[in-house]
């Protein structure tokens, strides 16, 4: 399992810092639930030891997946 310390938004990203110091992005446009959603919206999230979640826009990332095949 990945331990996240940090989360933060961007106008075109969320980001996530480890515990160890790494960092990633993902893009909103690249996800069809967060690419046209508000500032409100993609700030309305929830966190769980896997991931972040936003039910609103019914939209999931796994932190593993912000460091898969990058």
């Amino acid at each position: 399992m990945i331990d996240v310390q940090k989360i933060w938004l961007t106008p075109t990203e969320v980001w996530i810092q480890t515990s160890d110091g790494k960092k990633a992005c993902e893009h909103f446009a690249d996800y069809k639930g967060l690419r046209n959603a508000t500032l409100q919206e993609r700030e309305n999230y929830t966190l769980s030891p896997y991931g972040i979640h936003w039910e609103q826009l019914d939209e999931d990332l796994c932190y593993e997946g912000f460091f898969a095949g990058k």
